[in-house]
């Protein structure tokens, strides 16, 4: 028999391909109305306040999905639980429409309609990026997303079942929430950055090894991965950033303006050209199969592991 864990994952996954991710009602965006909730409650300038903001919200969530995973007893319930809740967390097939949308409005000549989608995929400045400026944008979220939102997620749910699912997503939204290096969070959002760089660091190798394998230039994406990994300010997204330029023979990284005129110079990672808008399929066909090589990794594990829960 197919152990349902691993069962639940592929159908979640061919959920998530087939349809997105649910339009209302969506518990990803319940749990982020729920922490700014508690954030404005409890905030305070420091880490020991943020520490605890994590622990009651990403440690609540588990828990409660660990009592939904040990109540389901039946095979069929536990498939189905684990079913929903990954397509739930996945977010692969959004990613990629809102890849093809940017893409879609710069074939147009419509460069003020892609600046704006592009605000979807990345929190910088877009509102004076150039065509080959938001290319680069999209193929560098969509490798750091792809990591992110499709592999961590199954690596987790492989892991640790529809508590690994749910504790890696919820990590993950609150550091998109206030992991970040401003006056605000810069110590109040110290624990939710740390533990989503730990979660997602176990995926972000996997993805780099499977952009070199399943990529156009497996030499290319290992070298970069070698040589500009280490570069990037996060420990994670180097990784997947290097091995998808490698791969695609493309260079990521330069100047980025945030809102506020913030500007960081990133260093330059991969060997190859700039990134032009007919880059981004590529990018996204790459994504793919990244994406089902994770899918294969983790129902194999399941299944070598004798994971019947």
């Amino acid at each position: 028999m197919i152990a349902p864990r691993a069962l639940g994952l592929a159908l979640g996954y061919a959920a998530d391909r087939a349809w997105g991710d649910p339009r209302r009602l969506h518990p990803v965006a319940g749990f982020g109305t729920c922490a700014s909730a508690l954030e404005r409650r409890i905030y305070r300038d420091d880490r020991a306040t943020g520490v605890a903001h994590v622990l009651v919200l990403v440690g609540g969530a588990a828990g409660a999905a660990y009592a939904a995973e040990y109540a389901a007893r039946r095979p069929w319930a536990r498939t189905a639980l684990t079913a929903a809740v990954t397509w739930a967390v996945l977010g692969g097939r959004s990613l990629e429409r809102e890849a093809d949308a940017v893409q879609a409005f710069l074939a147009a000549g419509d460069l003020d309609s892609a600046r704006t989608r592009v605000r979807n995929l990345v929190g910088r400045d877009t509102t004076a990026l150039e065509p080959d400026e938001i290319a680069r944008a999209v193929v560098e979220s969509v490798a750091e997303n792809t990591s992110d939102a499709v592999v961590a997620s199954l690596v987790w749910g492989a892991i640790a079942g529809v508590p690994g699912l749910v504790a890696h997503r919820t990590a993950n939204t609150l550091d998109a929430m206030i992991g970040h290096r401003n006056a605000r969070y810069d110590r109040f959002g110290w624990a939710a950055a740390r533990l989503d760089d730990l979660l997602g660091l176990p995926a972000s190798r996997l993805s780099g090894v499977l952009a070199a394998v399943l990529g156009p230039d497996p030499g290319g994406a290992l070298r970069a991965w070698h040589r500009d990994a280490r570069r990037h300010p996060s420990p994670n997204a180097g990784v997947v950033e290097a091995s998808f330029a490698g791969a695609l023979g493309l260079q990521l990284g330069g100047v980025n303006t945030y809102y506020g005129n913030r500007r960081e110079d990133r260093a330059r990672i991969g060997g190859g050209r700039a990134p032009v808008p007919s880059d981004i399929p590529r990018s996204t066909r790459l994504a793919r199969r990244v994406g089902v090589g994770a899918l294969l990794a983790a129902v194999t594990w399941c299944l070598a592991g004798g994971i019947a829960r």
